[in-house]
């Protein structure tokens, strides 16, 4: 089959994680799909979902993906966990919500970042300030090695 065949095409992916893949559609396989996987709203009712970090229960934005994976071309289903009220539910998004949600991920994933370098350095202060003060007051002796 050549890359050019009429019955099939590719369509490369962004996971919410950053990988790149590429999912090639057959074109039986496409027709088939597509009527089985028809994008559902998010929740039974009509709300509209516009940020898939914000707790829909609580408010909290600490909202994290616990699983996620392709639904349809254009859509992503995503099962959701609420660390504050423990809400847990699966819905079904669009691509550029995903997207914006990743994207909030990785902001929080920084923050974490330079709050863990912070908090290391501030243990890595205290350790040496009381080894120093050990040293000095002669707490430390050569039968400690």
């Amino acid at each position: 089959m050549s890359l050019h065949d009429p019955r099939h095409y590719v369509r490369r992916v962004v996971l919410p994680s950053g990988k790149t893949i590429e999912v090639v559609y057959f074109e039986d396989q496409q027709a088939a799909g597509a009527a089985s996987i028809a994008p559902s709203p998010a929740k039974s009712h009509d709300e509209t979902v516009d940020d898939l970090h914000v707790c829909g229960s609580c408010a909290s934005t600490l909202v994290y993906p616990t699983e996620w994976e392709e639904a349809g071309a254009t859509h992503w289903e995503v099962t959701l966990r609420c660390p504050n009220c423990e809400w847990a539910g699966t819905g079904i998004f669009e691509q550029d919500l995903v997207e914006r949600f990743d994207e909030e991920l990785d902001r929080g994933t920084e923050a974490l970042v330079r709050d863990l370098k912070r908090l290391a350095h501030a243990n890595m202060e205290d350790e040496i300030e009381r080894f120093t003060t050990a040293l000095t007051e002669d707490h430390i002796v050569p039968e400690d090695f």
